[in-house]
């Protein structure tokens, strides 16, 4: 049985669900961001049993078929400027369809519809947080992380960092609480 799993954004959130699967008594057979594959069947109270479990830890059970779809576009994002080889070889635009098989106009219009915000604001949002997250640990100039993060340039970085955060990379470095947002409150 398949089961779609909303705000799974990383490998930790993979391994606390395998956790939670095995002591719910499920034998998992493949864990993806946001989909995981189990040998049983599943029945209705069951699966709000399980969702209760899940819920307790940030993460909740899809049942819909656009929701699923928005969860695969942003665990792709996730995917992309969290943990992959980025920078990306072909367009996000591309890379979604691709991804989805769907045309981008459609998934574009389905995420700006149910998130209330365009799939290129997401995708930028998530950028900014991997820039903060690499500023703080301070291993990487600016200009490394610019190329990191497939930015053309320092500047296009700096520009779009201060859009987002009202302050400019340096001055949110030497900031001693600069904040940032958990992944699924994106």
């Amino acid at each position: 049985m398949q089961l779609f799993i909303k705000n799974m954004v990383c490998s930790r959130c993979k391994m606390v669900v395998k956790e939670e699967l095995l002591r719910f008594g499920l034998h998992p057979t493949s864990i993806e961001l946001g989909e995981v594959f189990i040998s049983e069947e599943l029945g209705a109270g069951e699966k709000a049993d399980l969702n209760g479990r899940l819920q307790s830890f940030g993460f909740e059970l899809i049942d819909d078929k656009k929701s699923r779809l928005i969860e695969k576009i942003k665990n792709l994002i996730v995917e992309i400027t969290q943990q992959s080889g980025y920078p990306l070889t072909t367009t996000l635009s591309e890379h979604l369809s691709r991804n989805l098989h769907h045309d981008y106009h459609y998934l574009s219009h389905l995420f700006s519809e149910v998130e209330g915000t365009t799939i290129e604001k997401y995708f930028i949002s998530q950028k900014i947080e991997k820039v903060k997250e690499l500023l703080k640990y301070d291993e990487l100039s600016l200009s490394e992380i610019a190329d990191k993060l497939g930015y053309s340039s320092v500047a296009y970085l700096s520009n779009q960092f201060k859009k987002q955060t009202g302050l400019t990379p340096s001055f949110y470095k030497s900031l001693r609480n600069n904040t940032r947002r958990n992944i699924e409150e994106l």
